[in-house]
């Protein structure tokens, strides 16, 4: 395997799915009919059965290598393969086809409470599935104070499992394997199930896995964490690899295909003439006014709103939202920044209303605009236009060395400034004197 600790070679794995023809007769007619007509009856039995199942491919020719320490994202649509996949490297099934190597001891967290006996106490349970992962009594007793430590679950720990809530047996279910020191962690959806705050310990624990020269295998709808968490990614779609490779760009390739939130450089809005404001236009372009929806960090974004006022609305006000395709929001901006509101009080005709995103403020990436027009007088408030994600954008960096691979939500190039120091001399010496 030489320096890989996973790999995945031409690896399929098939399902036959049942299938119960809509509409047949009750028992009673098809008694009736087998004795009425045997020969039929066998060759409609015989074409039946053969119809009855169906083939079903979850994985397809899959090939890949994991090396150690590397955090893999696994992602893809609700049945592309992902969870099958989990369960073959965990050896829970067999593939159909193919062959896996892997190279050190495995702990997986696929469903909620997976290894957990119902019947017995949380510690009983630590330690159960603490064999089962592979690890000696000794070596369970003493990691037992930071597993329960980090599940939460201190209170209950005497308590039947049974009596858990789901978020409490993923707590401690994970923090089993998690503490462990398992060689190789294969962690699943269940992460959804906790909390926000929990999810952030399990995000942070993945973190300290993988700095300690560990591998992860994640897999998980949320696209943000696998941003954050994941140095390279594995995009499944019906069963093969769509593509694969740094995460920025596998997870931008994911959502563009999507077909949500397509560029969109202008945007012409149906009339409404029983609006008193409303929003016929929008457009994305380049300082110069060029329509325009792949721009470099170096360049200015303008959001152009061509407007009609009807009929001048009091307190008027607009606000704009500008996220990332995963729905990260980055950026957010009303019509009161500047300190006056230039909404209020806009006279009948047409407008036009323009932002301007300065060059290198926003990360590489792909970007939707979202758009909502309000209405404030005292404490009352109503909407007046909701536009939700109106415009999209894609934003890429071909300067600085690390590219579009550059995380985090700002493009800024600092500036490393270097000067010469004064020799440690000639600091003693000043020190000395002051003294």
């Amino acid at each position: 395997m030489g320096d890989s600790v996973v790999r995945v070679e031409n690896v399929s794995k098939r399902y036959l799915i049942g299938h119960r023809e809509a509409g047949k007769d009750g028992l009673r007619h098809a008694i009736e009919n087998t004795v009425r007509h045997p020969v039929r009856w066998l060759l409609d039995r015989k074409r039946n059965m053969q119809a009855a199942h169906e083939a079903f491919w979850a994985l397809k020719d899959i090939s890949f290598q994991v090396k150690q320490g590397d955090v893999v994202g696994i992602i893809g649509r609700n049945g592309a393969g992902k969870s099958t996949l989990l369960k073959i490297l965990s050896r829970i099934t067999e593939p159909t086809s193919g062959r896996i190597g892997i190279k050190g001891r495995v702990a997986s967290l696929l469903e909620v409470g997976t290894g957990f006996h119902a019947e017995l106490t949380g510690r009983e349970n630590i330690f159960l599935n603490g064999a089962i992962l592979g690890m000696t009594r000794s070596e369970i007793k003493s990691k037992f104070d930071q597993i329960v430590d980090f599940s939460g679950v201190e209170q209950f720990l005497d308590t039947p499992v049974k009596r858990y809530s789901s978020g409490m047996y993923v707590r401690l279910a994970f923090a089993v394997a998690a503490h462990l020191q398992p060689e190789i962690l294969i962690v699943d959806e269940v992460l959804a199930v906790g909390d926000n705050e929990f999810q952030q310990k399990c995000l942070g624990k993945m973190k300290d896995v993988a700095g300690h020269g560990r591998t992860v295998l994640f897999v998980s709808h949320n696209l943000s964490a696998v941003r954050v968490l994941c140095s390279s990614c594995i995009w499944l779609d019906h069963g093969s690899i769509r593509s694969s490779g740094p995460t920025a760009q596998t997870l931008d390739d994911y959502l563009r295909s999507s077909g949500s939130n397509a560029d969109a450089a202008v945007v012409v809005l149906s009339q409404d003439p029983h609006k008193q404001f409303q929003v016929l236009k929008a457009q994305v372009t380049k300082a110069d006014g060029e329509l325009c929806s792949q721009f470099t960090c170096d360049e200015e974004i303008c959001l152009e709103l061509l407007c009609q006022v009807r009929q001048p609305v009091p307190g008027l006000y607009g606000y704009l939202q500008i996220s990332r395709r995963d729905g990260t929001a980055v950026l957010e901006s009303d019509s009161f920044d500047t300190g006056n509101n230039s909404m209020d009080g806009l006279s009948c005709g047409m407008h036009t209303l323009k932002l301007k995103v300065p060059a290198r403020l926003l990360a590489p990436g792909e970007y939707v605009a979202y758009f909502n027009f309000d209405s404030r007088m005292g404490a009352s408030h109503s909407n007046v236009e909701f536009l939700g994600d109106l415009l999209s954008f894609r934003i890429d960096d071909p300067v600085s060395r690390r590219g579009n691979n550059r995380g985090g939500f700002v493009g800024t190039l600092l500036d490393w400034e270097v000067s010469p120091c004064p020799l440690a001399s000639d600091i003693a010496v000043t020190l000395t004197t002051s003294n």
